[in-house]
């Protein structure tokens, strides 16, 4: 198809090459530098969609991330689907497959378009929450149907072939736009050394630079952003990222960067010496000073059938003219009530097409541009404004009359024009979106007709984010931001130089946002308002009528400013449309909040490399490799490669798990064991506040422990229920090392930072993660003092050192720390010995260990032993419903502690008081081969009814070779009161075991074994 509506010469395209592409299996062509909405408009494409509510048929509108209606599917392949892409930020490249997300069978003929001429009687604001909810046994078709006609594209079912990329980056001054203000604001901030990166959505930077009529120093405008380009490019100290959206502005000046970095080259990342390029990344900055230079969205007119293709923003227009050389149409009808629009005029003029004529809602038009027009001999209609689109696939006319502004009527007879095209501009509206991220609301300002950000410590505005929209006041209003960011953050500021900008005569804007019909609007054509959600104007007033006053009531009830639009064209209209209802002004009525992302961001940038292998990385101890050739089988503890047993071979076949869990627990009850413990969580904990702090967090004591000495503790959420336990260790008077278990280590590291920082910051204290830093071998049995006596300098003797000390020196030369605590009831020492050492230190333990037979045990073995003690694991034997009490451990509560710690009020509620709570015991079935499966319930009374109120459950279970039997842990209601009593456990297969209660501690109930 040949490109009818390309110009033979003019804009940034270039003509030497040619670029095939398809849209909806049909093939045409494009150059370099044209968008896909560029091209698609040079081939005379009309329909580029279909809407979302109604299936009307949809063309182009916008030129940039404001467009409402190009959102399209992008892909040749399953595996390189991207959904709900914007054709005017879509660079065109060789090959680009794209279609659209909605109509079918084609989006020229879609059978669902009857929804579009009858859609207000089916479908009026609301119709979701009032219809297809009864009868309810025909909810699952509804559901099907409904699901298959929403939505905006479609996602990929195949494995995404790209790669994407995460940053890290730090600078004095991120100036978000590269438009005049932009630019002038990175050069101030550059040219005073300070760090800066400039980041734009655009292909180009430059802005509304690459499409402007203005003359800077006499000369084209984009000649100037040319030579500032070259010179930010030119600075060390400047950072230029080109296809990059700010989408996400957050506290403290986090801000994050969606770079599209091969999406304009290929479907999928091209390779580079062999390796694939990331497609997108991700880039999160933290900056000293924001400046905001994300100029303003033009704001199209509210008039009837103005979403029939062919009506366009006027500033599009001249996008597409002069930055594109793409005229999209013959006949232009312009409606507008500012003198900027007239560029659109003129523009369409100077390529030889015809301008039907300029309705301005103005009743006495005047300014430079104005003048320009009437010199041209175009026709102007003053005080008049277009009422109607004609057409239904294609603008056909238009129809225009005089309009009474202040009594919101029709003041005269229209008229019917001929045209192909209709444009049109309500004035601007800053793009205000990420300094609404921060939840400052915006203030309206009648000047200019729009809201202006209100701004936070540390950001600043510049140009058309705060209503300066001539070019020299941009050039000036950006400079003066960008030094006042370089001189905030530390950085001397430099003599402006800006190029000269001859000053442009303008008449006044008028506000109009909706053009009134001869119809009321509820009868007349639609007039739509958000054209991606398919909300009128007549929704907004339906809205108003039904009691909906809050302006956000109105954005739910009728979906304005919902999805990846975010309000860009529709907000202000449909805030003026609800004021006018509500009898308010617009700063009376407010605006909606804007959230992020400002514009899609795919799964892919989100995630970066954290997925497949990396989604949940393996992490292994330094012993790893000892246990993998010593044939141990693995269970995945948090993200922990841990041995889980270690099966010989014996008679010729490898050990079954319970009999090498059997063969490991007789080992270590009655000669000696190791264990791998280096996944234990470990946080340093630092500070003349850190005894203060731990005394907060757990639930006993800590005031007086002393250097040397450990200490068991419990740590609860502030709903008094269990969240870890461990030992902590007081290594000096203001230094401790808390353990917490493997699987909650970052859990608690989170936890004390969260009440740290948030409730007692006067705190002095510090914590850090240590657990990669030491690993830790856990030697236990009867025989352990003898084995590490061969290896070590510290003296072992009971009383030198006492259960629940712990000592330095070195273990197999290695310099270490050895905790005498035990997890398993027996004589034992934790071994931590810096992780480089430490397959060293294992190896020469094992060595020594011949010749007491020390055997090497695994995580169940673990299990087995400490439940025969009654150690809980927290996570196991908890489930965030237990409190100590529970647990049986009041020893654990310093209940007259001066500082309510953490949970403490919480157990003082009746609640937690009761008698009949699930409370911790142990429970050994009548039947000693019987191992009680985990999670199994309990019931008092076999044979009550179904359903049997169910009394408790099963928590921690395992066969004991020390008793002969099963066992288990479980919590029962009132359990601690009903020791010796008799539990029912019915199973799925219709078996009842019976389980007596007794006390959770099965083995040593003295403690004698540890303290030998």
């Amino acid at each position: 198809m040949s490109q009818s509506n390309r110009l033979a010469q003019g804009g940034r395209i270039d003509r030497s090459r040619e670029l095939s592409f398809t849209f909806n299996g049909k093939s045409y062509r494009g150059h370099p530098g044209d968008t896909l909405a560029s091209a698609l408009l040079a081939n005379g494409v009309d329909i580029v969609n279909r809407s979302f509510k109604y299936s009307r048929p949809r063309g182009i509108v916008a030129a940039g991330a404001e467009e409402p209606n190009a959102v399209i599917q992008l892909g040749s392949t399953e595996a390189a689907q991207v959904p709900n892409v914007r054709a005017t930020q879509q660079a065109l490249f060789e090959g680009l497959e794209a279609r659209s997300t909605n109509g079918w069978p084609s989006v020229q003929r879609d059978l669902m378009g009857v929804i579009g001429k009858l859609g207000g009687q089916f479908m009026p604001p609301g119709f979701y929450y009032k219809t297809f909810m009864a009868p309810a046994s025909m909810w699952m078709t509804y559901e099907k149907y409904i699901r298959k006609s929403a939505g905006l594209g479609r996602s990929p079912m195949e494995k995404d072939p790209d790669i994407y990329d995460h940053l890290n980056r730090h600078c004095d001054v991120l100036v978000i736009g590269a438009g005049p203000a932009g630019l002038a604001a990175a050069l101030a901030a550059g040219r005073s050394g300070a760090r800066v990166i400039l980041a734009d959505e655009q292909e180009e930077m430059g802005g509304s630079l690459l499409d402007s009529r203005e003359l800077l120093d006499e000369r084209p405008a984009d000649q100037w952003v040319a030579e500032a380009l070259e010179e930010l490019a030119g600075l060390d100290n400047v950072l230029l990222l080109p296809r990059t959206t700010a989408n996400g502005y957050h506290d403290h000046n986090f801000v994050t960067l969606h770079e599209r970095r091969t999406e304009h080259l290929a479907e999928t990342a091209p390779r580079e010496n062999g390796r694939r390029q990331a497609r997108s990344r991700l880039h999160r900055v933290r900056a000293g000073r924001v400046v905001l230079a994300t100029g303003a969205h033009e704001r199209p007119l509210v008039y009837g059938n103005n979403d029939v293709p062919g009506n366009l923003q006027a500033g599009a227009v001249s996008t597409y003219i002069r930055r594109y050389g793409v005229v999209p149409g013959n006949k232009l009808v312009l409606s507008t009530s500012n003198d900027h629009a007239y560029r659109a005029a003129l523009d369409w003029v100077e390529s030889g097409r015809e301008v039907v004529a300029i309705a301005d809602a103005r009743p006495e038009p005047v300014g430079e541009l104005v003048e320009q027009a009437r010199a041209k001999g175009i026709r102007i209609i003053p005080g008049a404004a277009v009422l109607e689109a004609r057409g239904q696939n294609r603008v056909t006319g238009a129809r225009v009359a005089r309009v009474d502004l202040e009594g919101f009527r029709v003041s005269g007879d229209a008229e019917s024009l001929d045209c192909d095209t209709i444009a049109s501009s309500g004035g601007y509206s800053p793009v205000i979106h990420l300094a609404s991220h921060t939840g400052a609301r915006p203030t309206w300002r009648d000047d200019i007709l729009g809201f202006v950000p209100n701004l936070v410590e540390g950001v600043l505005a510049a140009g058309g984010t705060q209503g300066v929209y001539a070019i020299g006041e941009v050039l000036a209003d950006g400079w003066e931001a960008g030094s006042r960011a370089a001189g905030d953050t530390g950085f001397d500021t430099v003599e402006a130089r800006l190029p000269n900008v001859g000053a442009r005569n303008e008449g006044k804007p008028v506000a109009l946002y909706q053009v009134p019909h001869e119809k009321p609007t509820l009868r007349g054509p639609k007039q739509f308002v958000d054209l991606q959600n398919d909300v009128t104007a007549a929704a907004i007033e339906v809205a108003t009528r039904e009691g909906f006053e809050s302006i956000e009531h109105v954005k739910r009830y009728t979906a304005m400013g919902f999805g990846t639009d975010q309000g860009k064209l529709g907000n202000i209209n449909g805030m003026a449309i609800a004021a006018r209802c509500l009898g308010r002004s617009i700063p009376e009525v407010g605006t909606t909040v804007f959230r992020p992302n400002y514009t899609p961001v795919t799964f892919g940038a989100v995630v970066g490399r954290h997925c497949r292998e990396l989604f949940d990385p393996e992490r292994y101890t330094a012993i790893h490799q000892w246990h993998v050739e010593h044939g141990a089988e693995f269970e995945d503890v948090g993200q922990w490669k841990r041995p889980w047993y270690f099966p010989r071979r014996v008679e010729g076949r490898m050990e079954t798990m319970h009999e090498a869990v059997a063969r490991e627990c007789r080992a270590v009850r009655e000669k000696v064991g190791i264990l791998d413990a280096s996944t234990l969580g470990k946080i340093d904990i630092q500070g003349p506040d850190a005894r203060e702090f731990l005394g907060r967090v757990y639930t006993n004591k800590w005031a007086k422990l002393a250097p040397g000495r450990v200490r068991y503790g419990l740590m609860c959420k502030d709903d008094g229920m269990v969240m870890d336990d461990g030992t902590t260790s007081c290594l000096a008077e203001n230094h401790f090392l808390m353990t917490a278990s493997t699987g909650g280590a970052a859990a608690v590291l989170e936890w004390l930072e969260l009440w740290h920082q948030t409730e007692w910051p006067e705190l002095e204290v510090y914590f850090n993660s240590v657990t990669d830093h030491w690993a830790t071998m856990t030697v236990t049995g009867p025989e352990a003092r003898k084995l590490l006596a061969e290896v070590t300098d510290i003296d072992l003797d009971r009383e030198a050192f006492k259960f629940m000390d712990w000592r330095e020196g070195t273990v197999a030369g290695v310099p270490a720390r050895v905790f005498r605590i035990s997890f398993t009831g027996e004589l034992a020492y934790e071994i931590n010995v810096q992780a480089n050492y430490a397959l060293n230190v294992w190896e020469t333990l094992i060595a020594h260990g011949e010749k007491y037979d020390l055997t090497p045990y695994g995580t169940e073995t673990m299990h087995v032993l400490r439940a025969e003690k009654g150690f809980i694991i927290a996570g196991q034997d908890t489930d965030g419903s237990v409190t100590p009490e529970d647990l049986g451990m009041h020893w654990a509560i310093g209940y007259d502690k001066p500082f309510s710690w953490i949970g403490k009020r919480a157990l003082t509620r009746p609640d937690t008081a009761r008698t009949d709570r699930k409370q911790l015991v142990g429970l050994k079935p009548r039947n000693p081969e019987v191992v009680l499966e985990e999670g199994a319930q309990i019931v008092f009374d076999p044979d009550h009814a179904i359903p049997m109120p169910m009394k408790g459950h099963v928590t921690s279970s395992y066969y004991s070779p020390t008793l002969g039997s099963g066992f288990a842990l479980a919590v029962v209601k009132g359990g601690q009161q009903r020791m010796g009593e008799t539990v029912y456990l019915p199973m799925v297969d219709g078996q009842v075991h019976e389980a007596e209660i007794v006390s959770p501690i099965f083995v040593d109930p003295k403690g004698e074994r540890q303290n030998v």
